[in-house]
């Protein structure tokens, strides 16, 4: 018996003497006293398990035994203080924390502090993370930077997305870098000048001010610079070329520098190459109409006039994932900001830009139970823009109550664009129904202006606000279009032959004024009033002449097509929303209604056609935050749409003989009801988040075409109606976390869409029912200086269904990336980027295609990374291919564009920066 206890306690004199102790005291830095009956937990970092919990005592001290050589973390929780987490390092001897101060949830709302070396700070809903902390190779950019953040992804395209949300603005110490494209600031900026990297959710201006949150935010990122960053200039050259066979040598050159004194910051860059870089999109892709020439009215009472292919602004959409762009992009930015809080940003910049594009299209349409008709046309397209762009902001603060803001812009477009086409439509036996062949080209001079005054004032009493806002904006354009087409017809053995020129001059004024006041009701509840003017003056005259073979010009004056239109329209639209807003609930209920006088004269024909709408605009949000970095919400919008004046009255367009479209002045409105449910949770200890949405959507006097096909020449005649019915809905999902065993991140991705849709043809009502899927998966792992290794799964899967056949288009595509970094020294790299695409055509007859794009680059770098030498090698396989199809209503429609394949370029970047910043660096 002696000897069994003796060895019992030299086991537990063993085990103790095994363990080491890690203690530690917590208090309350704003009281100076300790926290008492706070829980502790200590928990293995490899893989979070608990390893034991405690609570602190009357002073605030706990103290732990644990096993030798391990890594742990410390958390704390208490009820009226925000979670603290530490994480430790434990090799025998004891671990004393001195002191643990405890943030109060009144200052810091559910706040989480990662300290590890301080590289992850939470604070409500922004996330904080210490640039320094996650090692990125010399003169990396910030691209490169935004890879290692947990929770952040950056895709081949460079889109970022932050805890499963599309990151929509990136910010440079709270101010825009050279406009809005997030592209231009984290490929160009050094990851090294970069202090802080902040993600949040950025609410309206109208919500940072009054302090109600609307409902409306966006995905934000802030780069914080470094101090000695700001004391002097950094910037990069890059310059490449490569000459090639039959085409014209390929090159790229990138010029970027910032300087800062103080407050003050001047940017400039240049972008010059032929190689598809568009450096700055000048969001010219934002919108684009498909239809014809047309004339749209907003929700808002402006007005919009679309034609094939071209953005709003009337500015030709260029893809530059698509043709081939020569681009020139220069910019210059000066913003600052002095002691009394008065700031300025000026940002000119100017664009010209080259682009070609070959397109050759299939459109295979359902006109009946047995009646198929299909369409083939190649299409060659030109365009020639030159282009300026003046903006300036500039904040004044009157008092400490008052700001105005004003803000002011002015845009110049001068573009020549021309094109091809070549067209024909069959039966479903390829016997031949009619033939277009059609040529333009066309000049367009355009200028734009825009000015907006804020006048923002604060009342002594919390969340009392009011705003006035004024706006103008006036753009004029000047344009001529030649337009020359044969339309053949072998079904009636006719052939009609057009050769046409279109002189046009437009412009629109429009004047707004938006009034806002808000009122706390008490402390949880406030109201917003909202009271929204605008009045808009148009013109829009179209004279046409033919060409007249006796004098060689176009002198023959066609009535007929000559459109001259005037337009006033007048809104009021008056609101009103209630809010809600605690420590883990907000939520918001209101309207604002439209009243529309729409007066349109159409001085040709002498008509006038006076609408008036009323448009009702009901919304809800719900949000609610269950534990820090995650929440849940719920969102419900509705929401009248009148129809467009093209519905109502189109202008008169004869550019396709065999595709006419007639006005319907008896339309309705129509009104949408939309609701939303979306989740969102991130775990920053674990890096592991997860997100979810779902949302349904079905529309009311929804306006569709009634199409009536002629079997025989297959030619249409298209008119809008009302019609009920339709409904779509919508579910995504993703997440990611950290796989610690193997030191790998793990990302996913899906999504599931299901529509039904009404198709009217030859005054038939039927319906289009489409379903598709979307799953992707991808790995990351990587080792500083030895590999970096990123793999991506997607695979699609899509679907439709038209009634009369019950006859199903389905097909899916693959798409697998590989990106692979390989250090082979300290100073020489090798990078290959693989994408293998296959896509099964929906079209049985025809053959399922698929390609393989490799890019590699070789990197050498010279006095310590100052310098780098680099050859790229671009689609080796030469086998890139732009390739779209997709499903809507009865018709299967299919698109194949010509791409820049392969080419060599050799270069040289320079990295620099100023002495200062260097010898820090170097520290």
């Amino acid at each position: 018996m002696k000897k069994i206890f003796l060895l019992f306690s030299l086991s537990i004199f063993v085990t103790l003497s095994s363990l080491a102790q890690i203690a530690g005291k917590i208090t309350d830095p704003a009281t100076f006293t300790p926290v008492k009956n706070a829980a502790v937990a200590l928990l293995q970092s490899k893989d979070s398990v608990l390893v034991g919990h405690t609570r602190t005592s009357a002073d605030g001290s706990f103290s732990f035994r644990t096993p030798i050589n391990g890594n742990y973390f410390i958390l704390v929780m208490h009820p009226s203080f925000a979670d603290y987490s530490e994480e430790l390092v434990v090799n025998g001897s004891a671990v004393i924390i001195s002191n643990i101060a405890m943030l109060s949830k009144s200052k810091l709302l559910e706040a989480v502090v990662v300290n590890a070396v301080k590289s992850i700070r939470v604070k409500g809903d922004t996330t904080s993370y210490t640039a320094d902390s996650f090692k990125v190779g010399a003169n990396a950019n910030v691209e490169e930077l935004l890879k290692k953040l947990p929770g952040l992804q950056v895709d081949k395209d460079g889109k970022i997305t932050a805890q499963g949300k599309e990151v929509q603005t990136v910010l440079v110490d709270g101010e825009p870098f050279f406009g809005d494209d997030p592209g231009m600031a984290i490929k160009n900026l050094r990851a090294d000048a970069v202090k802080e990297v902040q993600v949040f959710d950025k609410k309206s201006e109208q919500a940072d001010f009054t302090g109600i949150d609307d409902g409306e935010v966006n995905k934000t990122i802030n780069l914080k610079l470094k101090e000695e960053a700001k004391k002097g200039y950094f910037g990069k050259v890059d310059l490449s070329g490569g000459p090639l066979k039959n085409i014209e040598d390929r090159y790229n050159n990138n010029i970027l520098i910032n300087s800062f004194k103080g407050k003050r910051k001047v940017a400039a860059f240049l972008l010059n190459g032929n190689t598809n870089q568009d450096g700055l999109s000048w969001q010219d892709s934002d919108k684009f109409g498909l239809n014809n020439e047309s004339m749209e009215m907003s929700e808002d009472g402006g007005v919009m006039f679309y034609s094939s292919g071209r953005t709003s602004d009337e500015e030709p959409y260029v893809d530059v994932n698509n043709g081939f762009t020569k681009n020139l992009n220069a910019g210059l930015q000066y913003s600052n900001k002095w002691e009394n809080k008065n700031s300025i940003n000026f940002s000119p910049q100017y664009n010209e830009q080259r682009y070609n594009n070959t397109v050759k299209s299939f459109n295979r349409i359902q006109t009946g139970a047995d009646s198929v008709l299909n369409t083939r046309s190649n299409n060659n397209d030109f365009v020639n823009r030159n282009s300026i762009k003046l903006a300036t902001k500039a904040e004044i603060k009157i008092d400490s109550a008052t700001s105005l803001t004003i803000t002011a812009g002015a845009n110049f477009y001068n573009t020549e664009t021309s094109g091809n086409s070549e067209s024909n439509v069959t039966g479903e036996k390829g016997d031949l129904k009619n033939e277009r062949t059609s040529r333009y080209v066309t000049t367009n001079d355009k200028q734009a202006y825009n000015t907006v005054v804020t006048l923002k004032h604060s009342f002594k009493k919390p969340k009392r606000t009011f705003s006035l806002t004024g706006n103008l904006s006036y753009i004029t354009s000047k344009g001529d279009l030649i337009q020359q087409s044969e339309n053949k017809d072998y079904i009636f053995a006719t052939q009609l032959d057009i050769n046409q020129d279109f002189i046009k001059d437009k412009n629109s004024l429009n004047l707004g004024a938006k009034a806002v006041y808000t009122e706390p009701l008490s402390k949880k509840y406030a109201i917003l009033l909202s009271h929204e003017v605008s009045v808009t003056n148009g013109k829009n005259n179209q004279t046409a002449y033919s060409f007249n073979p006796m004098t060689g010009k176009y002198d023959i004056f066609v009535d007929s097509l000559t459109n001259n239109f005037d337009q006033n329209i007048s809104t009021q639209k008056p609101g009103a929303i209630l809010n809600f807003k605690d420590k883990k609930i907000n939520w918001t209920l209101g309207s604002s209604f439209g009243f529309t006088n729409f007066d349109f004269t159409d001085v040709t024909r002498n008509k006038l056609y006076n609408r008036d709408f009323t448009n009702i605009f009901p919304a809800a949000t719900f949000t609610y935050k269950y534990k820090s970095n995650s929440s849940i919400s719920l969102r419900y919008n509705g929401n009248t749409t009148q129809p467009t004046l093209n519905q109502i009255q189109p202008l008169r367009d004869n550019s396709n003989q065999f595709n006419l479209y007639i006005g319907n002045p008896d339309l309705k409105q129509s009104f949408s009801n939309n609701i939303s449910i979306n989740q969102n949770a991130y775990n920053f200890i674990k890096d592991r988040y997860v997100y979810q949405g779902i949302s349904f959507n079905n529309t009311l006097n929804q306006i569709v075409n009634n199409t009536d096909f002629n079997q025989l020449n297959g030619s249409t005649k298209s008119r809008p109606t009302n019609t009920n019915g339709g409904y779509s809905a919508f579910y995504y999902g993703g997440g990611g976390l950290k796989l610690k065993k193997i030191n790998t991140q793990l990302n996913f991705n899906g999504s599931l869409s299901l529509s039904k849709q009404p198709v009217i043809l030859n005054n038939v009502k039927d319906f289009s029912n489409n379903f598709s899927s979307r799953l992707g998966i991808g790995f990351d792992k990587s080792k500083d200086k030895k590999y970096e290794i990123d793999i991506r799964q997607t695979l699609s899967y899509n679907t439709n269904k038209y009634g009369p056949t019950n006859n199903s288009t389905n097909f899916y595509t693959l798409s697998l990336e590989q990106n692979i970094k390989l250090f082979l020294t300290k100073t020489t790299s090798l990078k290959l980027e693989n994408e293998y695409n296959f896509r099964q055509n929906a079209v049985r007859t025809n053959p399922n295609q698929s390609f393989n794009i490799l890019n590699a680059t070789i990197e050498k770098t010279f006095k310590k990374d100052v310098f780098t030498l680099y050859v790229k090698g671009r689609d080796l396989f030469n086998q890139n291919t732009g390739i779209q199809q997709f499903t809507s209503g009865n018709g299967y429609y299919e698109t194949i564009n010509t791409r820049l394949q392969r080419y060599f370029l050799l270069g040289v970047r320079w990295d620099f920066k100023n002495k200062g910043a260097m010898k820090k660096a170097a520290e």
